[in-house]
């Protein structure tokens, strides 16, 4: 049994450039509450179900050049969500590592598998011909989806397989890969009493 006493798993980032400024608060030991003002609706309708989900207290406020394009803020915000959730998990001791699951909305059905490995690697794989070109909410383009997967998992250091495995509706699909993101992560970053230390035979993760 691990006799760890646990820190809070919390942190606070900012980032600003000349396309975007977040402010990004993450609580991984928290119940799913969430204040999400993107400036991209569709965006702040993803995090917040992320947030639900996995059980993180997630506070993001941003801006951008919207006005140009979606990309530069929804890119900014996964980048400073990984870099947060790297620095909540600490040295990861006591963590369950690994947290797998799928997830429907109605037609759609997508899964995630996470690893709590401190080596970034994404495979996205099943979205539809065309879903990258999909408009979704106004301006969130569907090829997001996956550009915000690969710069969370990058700066969290997770390991992330993602599989659509059915779908029609874009919205439906993307919004089943958040959670089923969200449902992985959750039992990854859960503590486990079983677990002594760190769940690695390295040490270190």
């Amino acid at each position: 049994m691990s006799s760890t006493t646990q820190t809070p798993r919390t942190a606070s980032r900012v980032r600003s450039t000349s396309e975007s400024t977040v402010e990004l608060e993450v609580n991984l030991d928290g119940t799913g509450a969430s204040h999400i003002d993107t400036s991209v609706p569709f965006f702040d309708h993803m995090l917040t179900a992320f947030a639900k989900h996995s059980l993180t207290d997630l506070t993001v406020r941003a801006s951008g050049d919207t006005q140009i394009d979606a990309h530069h803020t929804v890119e900014d915000i996964s980048i400073v969500l990984g870099q947060a959730i790297r620095e909540a998990l600490g040295d990861k001791s006591g963590i369950s590592r690994y947290g797998d699951a799928l997830v429907p909305l109605d037609e759609a059905l997508a899964q995630a598998v996470v690893d709590i490995s401190g080596r970034p690697y994404l495979v996205h794989t099943g979205e539809p011909a065309g879903f990258e070109h999909h408009l979704i909410g106004g301006h969130f383009t569907g090829s997001l989806v996956r550009h915000s997967f690969e710069a969370i998992t990058f700066n969290a250091g997770l390991t992330v397989h993602v599989r659509v495995l059915g779908g029609r509706d874009p919205h439906h699909i993307a919004e089943a890969e958040y959670k089923a993101f969200a449902r992985a992560f959750r039992q990854a970053k859960a503590l486990d009493p079983l677990v002594d230390g760190i769940p690695s035979t390295k040490g270190a993760l």
